[in-house]
């Protein structure tokens, strides 16, 4: 076997430094400056450009320079249809003998200025598809070799490879920052759901919520109103992420604050109104927001409530179940929408189911929704115990139908029951 000569050494070694710039700890900006630098004290031409493709308008953005004058960097835009780029692009490595008159060349001028002659350009790919070029600059007419031209290549390859590292580094980053904001807004939005149910006399009250994400748009709250009456509350705001997270929270705060309507006659249909005329303000075409609120009298045990297109709070009462529909469209569609209330006295017994679609939408790993229909068969069979035990065993017939599916919607359930039943434990 022939031994290498001194010079094909150095260039191997040379090429391996190449390789080890990639793998450092360098920015990517500082990678494409240290391989355009290499690119020339390798090949000993004047000068190296290194030029990016952006898809979005088809040019190539100048990213890094060895030798080359600001003047001839900023001399003008280059794009994927000058004739030396599709050649590149093509696979070729394009040699250009004498710049100054060759016909491919734009900037004749610039180049004359910059004392330029000859020039290599070889595409920089990534899976065979292009992402820029590397250029060499010669002051002289030179002859690029073979070895030139494969040297060229390797840096190309190199600078390809560091490019798309950065992208994805720079993904991940970004995915994180994302993940970390979205984490942060689950905690808010978790704070705005009571921790527990509030203890009134006469009524046995739990809740549950459970995010599919870290942040979503369900959303429960009870508000302690005057003379012993307390507001029940639950909503599901159309959407996912932080967007949804931000309604939900402004909502929350507007129906607070429009909540001393609801003192007058007719409070809470205006109440109701005012929230729509905010909603139609704040939601974006395809958002909504869907409400159930209640007001319950602990002394005299009427419920008076509005459903605005929210799913139906069940009532059971002996035995039979009876959807609380009342009510008017969605909230954030129709600044005109009419709503009205409707009011009946709660008996001994009587037990109230509010939840929202999660509860009912889950579905198993076949694509078969648990649905209303299997709630309602669940609800008869949970009918003792308490609000609390009531939730757990809806929750477990659900679990036992949908397996360890992922779900891609919250669940969020608020069960009451009035007086003492006397019925004991619920169902297992």
């Amino acid at each position: 076997m022939a031994k290498k000569s001194r010079k094909q050494i150095e260039r191997d070694e040379q090429i391996y430094q190449i390789t080890t710039l990639v793998a450092g700890q360098f920015s990517l900006q500082e990678v494409l400056d240290k391989l355009a630098e290499a690119a020339v004290r390798i090949t000993g031409v004047k000068a190296c450009s290194i030029r990016l493709l952006d898809e979005e308008h088809g040019d190539l953005k100048m990213r890094s320079t060895y030798g080359l004058s600001e003047e001839y960097r900023n001399k003008g835009a280059v794009t994927r249809d000058d004739p030396v780029v599709r050649q590149a692009f093509a696979g070729e490595a394009v040699v250009l003998d004498d710049m100054r008159v060759d016909g491919r060349v734009t900037y004749k001028e610039a180049t004359v200025k910059e004392g330029l002659v000859s020039q290599l350009t070889v595409a920089m790919k990534f899976r065979n598809r292009p992402i820029g070029v590397l250029r060499l600059y010669s002051p002289r007419p030179k002859r690029f070799y073979e070895d030139d031209i494969n040297l060229t290549r390797a840096v190309a390859s190199q600078c390809a490879i560091a490019i798309t590292n950065a992208k994805l580094y720079a993904e991940a980053i970004e995915g994180a920052r994302i993940a970390e904001q979205m984490r942060l807004a689950g905690v808010v939005q978790r704070r705005m759901i009571p921790e527990k149910a509030p203890v009134v006399e006469g009524l046995d009250i739990a809740a549950t919520y459970i995010p599919c994400f870290d942040v979503g748009g369900d959303f429960y709250d009870f508000i302690n109103l005057s003379e012993g009456r307390i507001g029940i509350v639950i909503a599901d705001v159309i959407g996912k992420g932080i967007p949804a997270a931000i309604m939900t929270s402004s909502f929350k705060g507007a129906l607070r604050a429009y909540v001393e309507c609801e003192c007058r006659p007719g409070g809470i249909v205006d109440m109701v109104k005012k929230l729509n005329g905010m909603a139609c303000e704040e939601c974006r075409p395809g958002e909504f927001i869907t409400l159930f609120y209640a007001v319950i009298d602990g002394a005299s045990r009427q419920i008076t409530y509005c459903n605005c297109g929210h799913e139906p709070t069940i009532l059971i009462r002996g035995g039979r179940t009876c959807d609380l529909d009342s009510g008017g469209l969605v909230l954030g569609v129709d600044r005109a929408a009419k709503y009205e209330t409707d009011s009946f006295e709660l008996h001994d017994g009587d037990k109230l189911l509010f939840y929202t679609d999660g509860l009912i939408d889950a579905a198993n790993f076949d694509g078969d929704v648990w649905g209303r229909e299997r709630l309602l068969e669940t609800v008869g069979m949970c009918a003792c115990g308490t609000a609390e035990q009531m939730i757990r065993d809806i929750l477990r017939y659900r679990r036992r139908f949908v397996g360890l599916a992922r779900q891609v919607d919250d669940t969020s359930v608020v069960a009451l029951k009035v007086g003492d039943c006397g019925c004991g434990e619920g169902h297992g």
